[in-house]
């Protein structure tokens, strides 16, 4: 179920989301994330999250660049952010957890 507070805009309600989200950082309308894990990890990673991504309809960048990996969620071309990658980036944390096991 979806509540959005009477007076408050999309776009707060969605900040305020992003904020519950440790250790993502927001670039204009994208959000992004770099995590450190071995490749076995990274792996893991890739495969749960295209499995979420999939059933979301999104696309996020995930790299692998100096023993970190690097997500990307939301468009590059000045698009809102949605509450549907919003989601994605709060499962991604999920199967963070989960891969790592943190």
């Amino acid at each position: 179920m979806r509540v959005l507070f009477r007076g408050r805009t999309k776009h707060d309600y969605l900040s305020d989301a992003l904020t519950l989200l440790t250790g993502w950082t927001r670039e204009g309308e994208q959000i992004r994330r770099t995590l450190v894990m071995d490749d076995t990890q990274h792996a893991a990673l890739t495969e749960r999250v295209k499995v979420v991504a999939d059933a979301l309809h999104l696309r996020p960048e995930i790299s692998r660049r100096d023993g970190r990996t690097q997500i990307r969620v939301g468009h590059g071309d000045d698009e809102p952010l949605t509450e549907g990658e919003v989601l994605l980036a709060a499962r991604i944390e999920d199967v963070y957890r989960a891969v790592t096991g943190e």
